[in-house]
Formats: structure tokens, C-alpha cells, sequence
């Protein structure tokens, strides 16, 4: 891995890129539509030639899982055709490529935390496009990492933490669904995750056994139930009012995708090989939550 270039992060101003930019600094360099765009190829390996990158974080998605059942061809192009031709130009510059993934490639019916030796299993267009990059990354560039990742929340962007508490601000009584399991991730600490790995890589150099796929979700569980309580509560620290908030079932909340029931990961594999672990779900909520007041 060159020491000279700079990381080129897609994804704009979403979560994740923006957490990159927030803790990278000056190091990070963002793109985003018009001048990086899946739906257009010819942008991807010129930001690949204009910025010279020492790695690639592919940060952008088809995120909107709902919409995604019916605009498949724009979810296609964004979680698999899109990332396989930045893949490639990536092997083409002979640079590592870490592309972001979810816990939608799995079903969510194991009944324990998955593995990344679990056949993936997904049931949403969103999922299964997303499955579908993976395996067109990973045959696009040996220097790939797939990052399957999980309820990724954070204090800016559009989230399911931020609209909890706007929604307790507002709302005397919430209902949640109670019965999904898993790993809440703070994008601030997938950030602190993907920046370790690279500074790792850099450090050593690229070693074979790094390609692959990785689960990085914080650590710990919970429901949504749990994760907008815990969220109100810390609120509630900042001298908002503690809504009642009431356990639905998935039933009671119907969506076009189907969500998964239990979609844990087992994320000992990245410890493993690069001696990260992500921080516990509710320490990482009480700071986000923190960062939302103090920015108020």
C-alpha cells in the first residue's frame, strides 16, 4: 500500500462517509454524485485516476430497503454493479478495497449469531443485491474486505437513533417493534474500525489472508424496543421527557421487504485477523445521544 495517496471513501454525505471525514481528517477524501456515481461507470475509475488513492472505501449503497422491492435495476447498480467496477478499478491501481455490506444477506431465521462461514440467505432485492456485490467484489479484486455491518446509527445523517428521540420529543407514547434482534453500530465506531484495519495494511503491508469477509456490528444485542429505550434514556439525561415506549410485534408494523427476525453476527473473526472489536452498543449510544444534545 502506497504511503503518499489519500483514502477515497464514496458514499457522499452519508453516515459512514461522514463519520470517515469527521475521524480520517485530512487523510480522507469523499466522493459522492455528480462526480462519483454508480449509474454512471465512467465516473468510478476516473476519481480512481484523479485522486490516486492508497485504498478505497466503498461507503456508498442502495440503503432505502423498501423502495429497493420495486427499483431493483437502481439497487442492482448500486450494491452490486456499481461496487464491482469500482472493484476492479481498484485491482487495476493494484490498491486494497473495503466494501461495506449488511446483515440483510442473511434471513434472520439461524436462531444464533451468524458467522461469515453462513451461507447467506437473503429475502429483500435489497439483500440480495447486496449479497450478490460481495461475490462480485471479492472475484473483482484479490485485495478486497467485505465489512458486513448492522443497524448502523450515529448524530448526524438519518437514523433510527435520531428518529427516536425526535419522536420522544414529541410523542408521550411510542410503540417499537421488539421482536428483531441485533448488534446496534455506531458509524463512528465502523469508522474507527475500517481506519485500524487500513492503518494495519499499512503498516505490514498487504497480507492474502486480510481478503474476505468480516462481520463488524457493535457489540452486545438487543431489539429495537431496547435500542430506542436505551436512546430515550439517555435522552431523558439531557432533560427530555421519557416517553412510555411499548413492544409491538413485526406483524404490527407491516413493510414492503421483510425484515430479518434475528440477524446478529459473530463478528470473532475481525478480532482474529485484525485485533479490532467494535465498542459495547449502549456506551456508543450514550455518546452519540450526547453528541446530538450538545450540537442542539
Amino acid at each position: 500500500m502506497s504511503s503518499t495517496g489519500p483514502i477515497l471513501v464514496t458514499g457522499g454525505n452519508g453516515q459512514l462517509a461522514t463519520s470517515l471525514a469527521n475521524i480520517g481528517g485530512d487523510q480522507i477524501i469523499r466522493v459522492g454524485r455528480p462526480e462519483f456515481d454508480f449509474d454512471k461507470p465512467e465516473t468510478i475509475s476516473a476519481a480512481i485516476e484523479k485522486y490516486r488513492p492508497e485504498a478505497v472505501v466503498n461507503a456508498a449503497a442502495w440503503t432505502a430497503v423498501d423502495l429497493a422491492e420495486t427499483e431493483t435495476a437502481g439497487a442492482e447498480r448500486a450494491n452490486c454493479s456499481g461496487p464491482k467496477a469500482l472493484g476492479e478499478a481498484c485491482a487495476k491501481a493494484d490498491i486494497p478495497f473495503i466494501h461495506v455490506s449488511t446483515d440483510y444477506v442473511f434471513s434472520g431465521d439461524k436462531g444464533s449469531p451468524y458467522t461469515e462461514e453462513d451461507p447467506t440467505s437473503p429475502e429483500t432485492v435489497y439483500g440480495s443485491t447486496k449479497a450478490d456485490g460481495e461475490q462480485a467484489v471479492l472475484a473483482a479484486n484479490p485485495k478486497s474486505i467485505i465489512l458486513r455491518t448492522s443497524w448502523v446509527y450515529s448524530a448526524h445523517g438519518k437514523n433510527f437513533v435520531k428518529t427516536m428521540i425526535n419522536a420522544g420529543a414529541k410523542n408521550p407514547a411510542l410503540k417499537v417493534v421488539g421482536d428483531q434482534s441485533g448488534n446496534p453500530t455506531s458509524s463512528d465506531d465502523l469508522a474507527d474500525a475500517i481506519l485500524a484495519i487500513l492503518a494495519l495494511i499499512k503498516k505490514d503491508g498487504w497480507k492474502p489472508e486480510f481478503g474476505g469477509i468480516y462481520h463488524a456490528s457493535g457489540t452486545g444485542e438487543t431489539t429495537w424496543h431496547g435500542l430506542a429505550v436505551a436512546a430515550l434514556e439517555e435522552a431523558e439525561k439531557h432533560g427530555q421527557t421519557m416517553p412510555t415506549v411499548s413492544a409491538i410485534r413485526t406483524e404490527d408494523w407491516p413493510t414492503p421487504a421483510k425484515r430479518p427476525q434475528d440477524s446478529r453476527l459473530d463478528c470473532s473473526k475481525l478480532h482474529r485477523i485484525f485485533g479490532v472489536r467494535l465498542p459495547e452498543w449502549r456506551e456508543s449510544v450514550a455518546r452519540t445521544v450526547h453528541r446530538l444534545f450538545a450540537a442542539t
